[in-house]
């Protein structure tokens, strides 16, 4: 993914980092790229998935009576943003760089906002996902990209140039 300017993190980053301080740190740290062997693919695809099927979708209204609130997942439930924030939590304490897993903003097929998981490895940024199963890199989801967390900082942000061109298409019947 191409950074091209430093950019205000979302406001529900904001207000997680107010309620859970402690998970936000405002040191700065070396950004790290991890080395993506088959012990560590299979983890990734195995937190990924164990992740999606034990949180149960459901939108921040209906859960927290607001329009946009950023937690780790509530009784079970949540919606893309405590689907990330589980799974950067439950790498981190895998052993995974927090430097390495960050969160990402962007905007989905309808063109409304989602949150995905980047993990830098040596073959490039990995997506994890509560709406595609498959672990992905990024240029082969569906996805335009916005903006995420900075590798060598959990509170600062990045803006993202993503100027891939997509197309779309209608087949009559």
């Amino acid at each position: 993914m191409d950074m091209n300017m430093v950019t205000k993190a979302p406001i529900g980053h904001k207000q997680f980092c107010r309620d859970n301080a402690w998970a936000c740190p405002k040191e700065r740290y070396q950004p790290v790229v991890v080395k993506l062997n088959e012990a560590r693919w299979n983890q990734l695809i195995a937190i990924n998935a164990k992740v999606n099927r034990r949180v149960k979708p459901m939108t921040d209204d209906d859960l927290f009576g607001k329009i946009e609130h950023w937690s780790y997942p509530v009784n079970g439930y949540g919606d893309c943003e405590e689907y990330v924030l589980e799974k950067q939590r439950v790498l981190m304490e895998a052993g995974w760089p927090k430097s390495a897993l960050l969160i990402t903003v962007a905007k989905d097929v309808d063109n409304a906002g989602h949150a995905v998981l980047t993990v830098r490895t040596d073959h490039g940024d990995m997506i994890l996902d509560n709406q595609i199963e498959a672990v992905l890199p990024w240029y082969s989801t569906p996805y335009r990209y916005i903006k995420r967390q900075s590798p060598s900082s959990s509170v600062r942000w990045t803006g993202i140039s993503d100027t891939r061109v997509t197309t779309v298409s209608s087949v009559s019947q």
